[in-house]
């Protein structure tokens, strides 16, 4: 296994897509959705661990999660968590993540993954991400993971691509354009152009590379943590990103970096991934039965002429469903919510209602 090779897991985001199960104080990314006795962090860790030895993964959360991430992934040492003061977006998350590996091994490759994906092929991961680290160690480069689309989805970003590649022993295709999540009549426009792939967020690059761009494309930012450089890894860290962050912009590397950086390619790649933004997306990914019902992870569920319904309350909750069809039942800490699978903007509006009304009381 590379000694050079480096895992930043951004798991920050404070969500309420998945209420009532993800709430402010108990986000996605700590909860196992599909009752296999892993949380999403800790699958998102194990996949890493193929890639890159224990002591060179990282994780940068808020620091509202640093014990629930100190609960879930105890072999963590505490210079392996990132505790970020407010939340600040993508491109300071990693700036600071990829300052403190620079100081730490300046001949590092870092992949940059979000904590809540979900990957069906892992041989296939471990050979894109492997390929790419390759590839970024030995090139001026930034790159990232698109996605194969089999639909034309208005859920994700999607990136465009040439026909030009970094070099003949890789399929990395330099990026042309991104595109945030568009309507759908552009994204069957996308699918039928054949060089469109959905956006995963996965990125790929080597510390000397992505520090390079910071300084050229977001220079106040490269400024701030530049000066900080001696503090990493030290008793003075904590003191010194505490004040960085309130000086940093609110912006995601993607605005602040991808679309602007003229060395950016991007490796064409089908391994079963899922950003689980949605339950209906939960759903997607679940085993079903005969009639396309997903019973997660209670044991205590009883269906009549129900079909393509999702189902997700605690095992000690005896549920009894008849006549739904194409329905998500989902309980939690007494809190219940039925909607149709077709109508999760309804449940998101509901939330926002209930956030301005309640604060996060509910939320």
């Amino acid at each position: 296994m590379n000694k050079d090779y480096y895992a930043l897991i951004m798991a920050g985001g404070v969500g309420s897509r998945f209420w009532p199960v993800s709430r402010t104080e108990y986000p996605k990314q700590f909860i196992d959705f599909f009752g296999i006795g892993k949380t999403l962090i800790q699958s998102t860790y194990d996949r890493f661990l193929k890639i890159c030895l224990p002591e060179n993964i990282f994780i940068v959360t808020n620091e509202i999660y640093v014990d629930l991430v100190k609960e879930q992934l105890p072999q963590l040492s505490e210079n392996q968590i990132l505790a970020e003061p407010l939340l600040r977006n993508t491109a300071p998350c990693i700036a600071y993540g990829s300052f403190k590996i620079a100081e730490l091994n300046p001949n590092s490759t870092i992949v940059v993954a979000p904590s809540d994906h979900t990957i069906g092929n892992m041989d296939e991961f471990i050979k894109s991400i492997e390929q790419s680290l390759d590839a970024a160690s030995k090139n001026d480069c930034l790159i990232t993971l698109g996605i194969k689309p089999n639909r034309p989805d208005t859920g994700y970003g999607y990136i465009q691509h040439t026909d030009y590649v970094l070099n003949t022993d890789t399929d990395l295709h330099k990026v042309k354009t991104f595109t945030e999540k568009p309507n759908l009549e552009l994204a069957k426009s996308f699918i039928q152009s054949g060089d469109f792939l959905w956006n995963a967020g996965i990125f790929i690059w080597s510390s000397k590379a992505i520090l390079k761009a910071f300084e050229k494309h977001l220079p106040d930012m490269y400024e701030i943590f530049n000066l900080g450089r001696a503090d990493m890894n030290t008793a003075g860290e904590k003191e010194f990103i505490n004040n960085a962050y309130f000086q940093c912009t609110n912006i995601s590397i993607d605005f602040g970096i991808m679309e602007k950086a003229e060395n950016v390619y991007v490796l064409p790649s089908d391994f079963g991934w899922s950003d689980l933004g949605t339950w209906a997306s939960i759903y997607e990914m679940a085993e079903k039965d005969y009639v396309g019902n997903a019973v997660i992870p209670s044991e205590q569920v009883i269906m009549f002429d129900s079909s393509n319904c999702m189902v997700n309350v605690p095992k000690d909750k005896l549920v009894i469903m008849q006549g739904l069809h194409d329905y998500i039942v989902v309980e939690n800490n007494n809190m219940l919510m039925i909607c149709p699978r077709n109508e999760e903007q309804r449940v998101k509006e509901f939330v926002a209602e209930v956030k301005s009304r309640f604060g996060n009381k509910f939320i």
